[in-house]
């Protein structure tokens, strides 16, 4: 491993622990149960670990991908909920207690149901690719940067909810800030990735991310704020979790740079659906308003 990789996974995984516990500090039990149960938890699975899997693969063919690029799509594909979903819906204003409880609780379903998701879709792919997928090794890694956090912020607000309200302005700026020079520098350094995939890729991986995002949108339920994070969740997808199946089951192939890359596109798209739900939208109901 690099220098630049090194240090890429410290400052991710400081940012992501500061941002999920942020969230977690600003939620008790009782919403997250209540989120979860508004949820139509089935059809959200459902979508995400077949639907949007089938649709990368159609459409990565489509547009004649070399196979390093096709697997890549495949893997983002069935791996859904990125962490910084809670993160995306509280600056979008969207549900934050359904974003924080879906995004704890899909590291644990990810881990069960993508390999069988990936292998369903390679399957239609030429050639046998052994998936190699060391289970305890990459629950232990998401539930540590992703779930634990986000127990123990709420933890926190439900025992010493005076703590939790001290520590929430502090935690939230020293993550935000690691959070923003964590994108600045895996922009930098890895840019060449997302140029080096070329424009039908790039194409074709936003086609996948809008579609993807529109199927959330349409099963996420008569709620607007739920509707969001379902359509944030099912557009934005767990890069660490494809990456890591990447370089566990890829060697010698260029999946874990074609996983980067486009990756960081999905990152970009997500924060410009971000944008326009914060500012475009809230304008346009101003507008209706008045």
């Amino acid at each position: 491993m690099t220098r630049t990789e090194i240090a890429i996974q410290i400052l991710t995984c400081a940012a992501l622990v500061g941002l999920l516990g942020a969230v977690g500090l600003r939620l008790n039990y009782y919403q997250l149960r209540s989120a979860l149960a508004r949820c139509p938890l089935g059809k959200v699975i459902l979508v995400n670990f077949v639907v949007i899997p089938a649709l990368a693969l159609s459409i990565a063919h489509i547009f004649g991908l070399n196979r390093s690029t096709i697997i890549a799509m495949v893997l983002l594909g069935a791996a859904p909920f990125a962490p910084a979903v809670p993160i995306f819906a509280r600056m979008a204003g969207a549900d934050l207690s359904l974003a924080a409880a879906l995004t704890g609780m899909f590291p644990v379903v990810s881990v069960v149901v993508t390999p069988f998701a990936v292998r369903g879709a390679l399957a239609f792919l030429n050639g046998q690719y052994a998936l190699q997928f060391n289970v305890w090794s990459i629950l232990t890694m998401l539930l540590a940067a992703i779930t634990l956090p986000l127990a123990v912020g709420v933890l926190l607000k439900h025992a010493a909810p005076k703590l939790s309200r001290s520590l929430l302005h502090p935690v939230e700026v020293i993550s935000e800030t690691l959070g923003a020079l964590s994108l600045m520098f895996v922009t930098v350094t890895q840019f060449h990735l997302i140029v080096s995939l070329g424009w039908r890729s790039w194409i074709a991986m936003t086609i996948c991310f809008e579609a993807s995002l529109f199927l959330g949108w349409l099963i996420g339920g008569p709620n607007y704020s739920a509707r969001q994070v379902i359509a944030l969740g099912s557009g934005n997808r767990n890069i660490a979790l494809a990456l890591l199946m990447a370089i566990e089951s890829f060697h010698g192939m260029e999946v874990p740079s074609a996983v980067a890359g486009n990756g960081l596109l999905v990152i970009a798209l997500g924060l410009l659906h971000v944008a326009w739900w914060r500012f475009g939208c809230r304008a346009t109901h101003q507008a209706n308003k008045t």
